[in-house]
C-alpha cells in the first residue's frame, strides 16, 4: 500500500508520522520546498529504533513520485493567519490545488484522494472538477475533525472521558458547520439529560469557533495535532476496510435535498472509498441549517469555476 501525502507542513508531516507508525503502508511525503519533505522523512526514519517500529517513509520535492499511489492525501496550501477566515484562502489555495490535482490525475488515476486543503468543502468540489474522479474516490476530511472537537468540549464540560461521548457534526468545515446535539449521547443517554439548553448552545458556539481560537493562540499557522489524527483515522479506515461511518466532505447529488455540492455528512468508508452516504432523519430546523451551509459553499465555489 503506497500512501502519498502532498504538503510537508505541520499537518502533512505529522499525518505521515502517524500513518507510518501505525504500519498502514509505505509513506511518501512530498513538498515543493526543496529539501523540506526529505529532511522530515530522514528525521522520521531516525525515530524507528526508538519507537521499535520498522515503518517505511520517504521524502521528495518531485511530485512525479506520487505515481501509482493507492491513497493520496492533499494538505498543500496556505494556512490561516489570525483573523483570516477559511474563505479568504479561496483563490490562493485554488491555484495550488489545481496544479496538484492535475498531477494526481496524470500519475495516480486509481488512487483514493483525501482533500485537507482549506477552505475544505470548496476545495473538495474543485478537486473533483479538476480531476474528473468519481465522488466515492475523492472526498474531504472536514467534519471528522469538527466532531472530535465537539466530543472533546462535551467531555470537558461533564468531566468525563472523551470515549464516553458520541456526537456528530455536519455541514461545512468552518463557520457554517452544524453540531447536532440531538445526536449526541453520553454513555448511550441523550446529551440534554445532562446539560441545559443554554450550555448546549455554548458548546455549539465553542465548537464552531474552536479552529479560530487555536489559530489566534498559535499566532502563526493553524491546528495540526487533531487534523493529522483525523487524517490518520480516515486512512486507517480505508486500509483496514473497516466500513466505519465517519464524517466526510462528500459530493451530494440529491441526498438531504442538496445537489451538486460538497458538504460534510456521515459516510460509510472502506477500501473502495465512500460506500454509502448515510442520510439521517434531521429535524426541519437542522435540515434548514444544513441547506443554508451547502448554499454558501456552492456560492463560494462559483467564484473559482467562473
Amino acid at each position: 500500500m503506497k500512501i502519498s501525502i502532498i504538503g510537508a507542513g505541520n499537518v502533512g508531516s505529522l499525518a505521515a508520522m502517524r500513518i507510518a507508525a501505525d504500519g498502514l503502508g509505505d509513506v511518501l511525503l512530498i513538498d515543493i520546498v526543496k529539501g523540506l519533505a526529505l529532511g522530515k522523512a530522514l528525521d522520521l526514519e531516525d525515530a524507528r529504533p526508538l519507537l521499535k517500529s520498522n515503518y517505511s517513509i520517504k521524502g521528495s520535492d518531485d511530485i512525479a513520485q506520487v505515481a501509482d499511489s493507492d491513497i493520496v492525501v492533499v494538505t498543500a496550501g496556505l494556512a490561516r493567519k489570525p483573523g483570516m477566515t477559511r474563505e479568504e484562502l479561496l483563490l490562493k489555495n485554488a491555484q495550488i490545488l489545481k496544479d496538484v490535482c492535475l498531477k494526481i490525475k496524470e500519475l495516480a488515476q486509481n488512487a483514493i484522494v483525501v482533500i485537507v486543503t482549506n477552505p475544505l468543502d470548496i476545495m473538495t468540489f474543485y478537486a473533483l472538477k479538476v480531476t474528473g474522479f468519481k465522488p466515492n474516490k475523492l472526498f474531504g476530511m472536514g467534519i471528522s475533525l469538527d466532531t472530535a472537537r465537539f466530543i472533546n468540549l462535551i467531555a470537558q464540560e461533564l468531566h468525563l472521558p472523551a470515549t464516553d461521548i458520541e456526537a456528530l457534526v455536519m455541514g461545512a468545515h468552518g463557520e457554517g458547520m452544524l453540531p447536532l446535539p440531538s445526536f449526541a449521547k453520553v454513555k448511550g443517554v441523550k446529551l440534554d439529560e445532562f446539560i441545559s439548553d443554554d450550555k448546549i448552545k455554548s458548546l455549539i458556539n465553542n465548537t464552531v469557533n474552536r479552529g479560530a481560537q487555536i489559530v489566534a493562540n498559535l499566532g502563526t499557522g493553524s491546528a495540526f495535532f487533531a487534523p493529522s489524527a483525523a487524517i490518520a483515522a480516515i486512512v486507517k479506515t480505508i486500509v483496514k476496510d473497516e466500513k466505519r461511518t465517519i464524517g466526510l466532505c462528500s459530493y451530494l447529488n440529491g441526498q438531504y435535498g442538496i445537489k451538486d455540492t460538497c458538504i460534510g455528512v456521515p459516510c460509510r468508508l472502506g477500501k473502495n472509498g465512500i460506500e454509502q452516504i448515510v442520510e439521517l432523519d434531521l429535524s426541519k430546523e437542522e435540515l434548514a441549517v444544513l441547506t443554508k451551509s451547502a448554499a454558501a459553499v456552492a456560492q463560494a465555489t462559483s467564484q473559482i469555476l467562473a
